[in-house]
């Protein structure tokens, strides 16, 4: 047999070990996903559920909130190039609230990404930042996570606020001529914040009755 036969033979035979081991590996990954898929998945809905609870109290809705949602198309308004969701707070069947995903696309670092929710009555309910690429130790600030200020953070101030108490033009950081604060050295993050929530209340009470009237998984 010659040294040519007995190397090729090798090669067919290691290759054929390497696809089985492939396969098999493939199998495993998968059926570890299946197996984790459900905790995966309850965590993350968790995760959502927590972060929603932190800017809309659970006794002001009694529906299933996580499930009456509408998707929506790119919403300049909101800032959302790709779409998103809003999720519809409900109490004994009547309308209560709105919980909508929001971006600044205007931050210091670039794009600020925000939840808040606003009620029917156009009051903010709260706001929180849930990702940013903002100075640590600066900008940062905006995320009561990062705020040194754990008593008062800083996005606290919009809680309670709608354009009945302050109108359109008053929604601005007090450097622009609004009333809202901001820290020296990093107005431009609470500026590309503070904007972003303006023109999300207003989103919230131009479209309320019309997101109110979507089809739970609807679309807008």
């Amino acid at each position: 047999m010659s040294a040519r036969y007995t190397a090729a033979r090798t090669s067919v035979r290691t290759a054929g070990i390497m696809v089985l081991f492939t396969m098999a590996f493939t199998a495993l990954m998968s059926g570890t996903f299946e197996l984790t898929r459900p905790a995966i998945e309850a965590s993350a809905l968790e995760g959502k559920m927590r972060l929603i609870r932190e800017v809309l109290p659970p006794s002001s809705y009694d529906n299933v909130l996580i499930e009456d949602s509408v998707a929506l198309g790119p919403t300049p308004e909101l800032g959302l190039d790709q779409g998103g969701h809003v999720f519809r707070a409900r109490l004994a069947g009547q309308p209560a609230a709105l919980v909508m995903e929001v971006v600044a696309p205007d931050g210091y670092a670039g794009r600020i990404q925000l939840v808040m929710a606003v009620g029917v009555d156009g009051r903010v309910s709260g706001v929180r930042v849930t990702g940013h690429r903002e100075t640590p130790g600066l900008g940062d600030y905006i995320d009561p996570n990062k705020d040194r200020n754990k008593s008062q953070p800083w996005i606290g101030q919009f809680t309670g606020v709608s354009f009945t108490d302050v109108g359109l033009d008053k929604w601005k950081v007090k450097r622009d001529g609004g009333i809202f604060a901001y820290r020296s050295g990093a107005t431009i993050s609470a500026r590309a914040v503070t904007n972003a929530t303006a023109r999300a209340v207003d989103y919230a009470i131009r479209q309320r009755d019309a997101l109110f009237a979507v089809q739970a998984g609807g679309r807008l």
